[in-house]
């Protein structure tokens, strides 16, 4: 079991930041909905999805949510910032 204090630590983003994390990890933007966007990721047979509100700040529930969808691990995520 992992001790709290190895887990990355995240901050909130604002949409655009995190627009350009996933477009580097692979996503794509493919639609919209309202304020949210969905960006999926072809992986062979897999195709990981992931629905990013489009706001000024993304606060960290809602960022460790979108990475969960997204299957990124934090350590990756703050890696490509």
């Amino acid at each position: 079991m992992q001790s709290r204090l190895k887990l990355a630590r995240l901050k909130p983003l604002p949409f655009r930041e995190v627009k350009r994390r996933l477009e580097a990890a692979g996503f794509l933007q493919v639609s919209q909905k309202g304020s949210h966007v969905k960006f999926a990721r072809r992986d062979g047979e897999t195709v990981d999805t992931a629905i990013v509100p489009r706001k000024p700040e993304i606060a960290v529930g809602t960022l460790r949510s979108i990475l969960s969808q997204a299957h990124v691990d934090p350590d990756e995520w703050n890696n490509l910032g």
